[in-house]
């Protein structure tokens, strides 16, 4: 249980459409990423399928069924927004369990979920504390809770992450891939954070002005990216663009190539340049370089290549990794 199909679903706000017209499918214990830039419709879309937006055109089928006009109680999905809307006054005990309570489940039964619940998210300490005395990850983690008591097909998650700090955020997306594996139930995560979408989903459907430009797994899209857009999406740092004659070389309009695709010397290569930024992160240094004839490049190295602002390297890409691109922009 927990499959979920589009079938042509729009939306429109007047005579503005957010959502064209999608068709999608989403399986039965999927963890399915949402991802793209602000404005893309992605949260729009998790409304449409949550019942907290009307559709203006198409179906929406859960497990087969028809739940365009289903209102959000009856369509067996759970939501855990970007905010973590809990109750103040409320212990953490009877937020989680807050929901069972209004459907009128009995005391008992509530305590076992809420109980069962907090055991997995490692919050059973915390049941008798109020939000207050939580931290920011601690707090997610309720709403989260509040979320899996309900025992629904599928979670829906709502930037569930945005307002946490750097680390808290590595953390809890870890947390939230190993909720996945236990509970096995399907998910639909939306982000613009393309490093949660690539780390988190088994399938990432990115979107641009409302339309699907390519669906996949995270390594279907890093190899073989359908368009000029998915191609500077996906990926960090992003995938370098080079057009004129280097990509006529290559009978192309367009070529790209990734960071980690470009061999650097110091001596002698395919393009030269000037270094402009040198970031050293360990392990990884990343290099940004006006290069000759072609403008800005960012490559990336290992750690130990040291150079600084204003020395000379030479870039040569890896003839095998480069990518062709037509002049729509469509991967040739």
């Amino acid at each position: 249980m927990g499959s979920i199909r589009l079938e042509n679903v729009s939306k429109r706000f007047g005579e503005h459409a957010v959502i064209p017209g999608i068709d999608l499918d989403i399986n039965e214990g999927e963890f399915v990423v949402f991802v793209g830039p602000s404005g893309c419709g992605k949260s729009t879309l998790l409304r449409l399928i949550a019942g907290l937006e009307d559709v203006s055109g198409g179906r929406i089928l859960i497990d087969g069924e028809d739940a365009t006009d289903k209102p959000p109680a009856k369509r067996g999905l759970a939501m855990v927004f970007q905010s973590y809307a809990l109750y103040p006054h409320m212990s953490v005990r009877n937020n989680i369990g807050f929901p069972l309570k209004m459907a009128n489940i009995d005391k008992a039964e509530i305590d076992r979920k809420v109980e069962d619940a907090a055991k997995i998210l490692n919050l059973t300490d915390y049941l008798e504390r109020k939000p207050r005395a939580l931290s920011g990850g601690q707090r997610q983690r309720v709403a989260i809770g509040r979320a899996i008591v309900r025992n629904p097909e599928c979670f829906l998650f709502d930037e569930p992450l945005s307002n946490l700090d750097a680390a808290l955020r590595v953390n809890m997306r870890l947390e939230i891939s190993e909720l996945h594996q236990q509970l096995s139930a399907t998910s639909i995560y939306v982000t613009h954070d393309q490093v949660e979408a690539m780390t988190m989903a088994d399938k990432i459907v990115v979107l641009r002005a409302g339309n699907i430009e390519q669906v996949g797994s995270p390594l279907e899209l890093y190899r073989s990216p359908a368009n000029l857009f998915v191609a500077g999406f996906i990926g960090s740092p992003k995938m370098n663009f080079v057009e004129g004659e280097d990509a006529r070389e290559h009978n192309a309009h367009t070529i790209g190539v990734r960071p980690e695709h470009l061999t650097l010397s110091t001596e002698s290569g395919k393009w030269k340049g000037k270094v402009a930024v040198s970031e050293h992160l360990g392990s990884d240094t990343f290099l940004h370089i006006d290069v000759d004839g072609i403008g800005h490049l960012t490559a990336r190295t290992n750690g130990e290549f040291s150079v600084r602002h204003g020395d000379t390297v030479y870039v040569t890409p890896d003839a095998e990794r480069i990518y062709r691109f037509d002049e729509k922009g469509l991967a040739l």
